[in-house]
């Protein structure tokens, strides 16, 4: 019959290896858990099969829930390259009419997450040469607002 030590040490390198193929960190925990019940059969080999069940499922559920309250997730999107919300508020003049049915483009004095001119989107109607304001980023394009001082 194959040692305790080797069957637990299996089972944490086989998760540890899905662990590596899907990055999700939930499986690491079970196979962290796996290695570390290996070195306790090494270091007592006469622990019985359901004790060491129970250490495996103490070991791999608490140490998944301890990361899981400590691990703090920012945004639930990527947004590479933006400016985390800075250009939200940021007023620029429209340079081409923009309205609920037809899209417009908006200048910035300075350049905003890389370019002076962006698409405009708004639910009003904003002339050319009038000021507005970014209200929100929607993909490609900038949702803008009348800005009024």
């Amino acid at each position: 019959m194959i040692d305790a030590m080797w069957v637990w040490g299996a089972v944490g390198l086989v998760l540890l290896a899905l662990e590596m193929a899907t990055g999700t960190f939930y499986i690491l925990w079970f196979g962290v858990a796996g290695i570390c019940l290996a070195i306790a059969t090494w270091l007592f080999p006469n622990i019985p099969n359901a004790i060491q069940i129970a250490i495996y499922a103490l070991l791999s559920l608490g140490s998944l829930a301890i990361w899981k309250f400590n691990y703090k997730k920012n945004e639930t999107h990527s947004r590479v390259g933006q400016a985390q919300g800075e250009e939200i508020g940021r007023v620029g003049t429209v340079i081409e009419t923009v309205s609920a049915k037809h899209n417009g483009k908006i200048r910035f004095a300075q350049g905003l997450m890389g370019s002076r001119e962006w698409i405009a989107i708004s639910a009003e109607t904003i002339e050319e040469g009038a000021e507005a304001a970014v209200i929100a980023v929607e993909g490609n394009s900038l949702r803008i607002k009348q800005y009024q001082a």
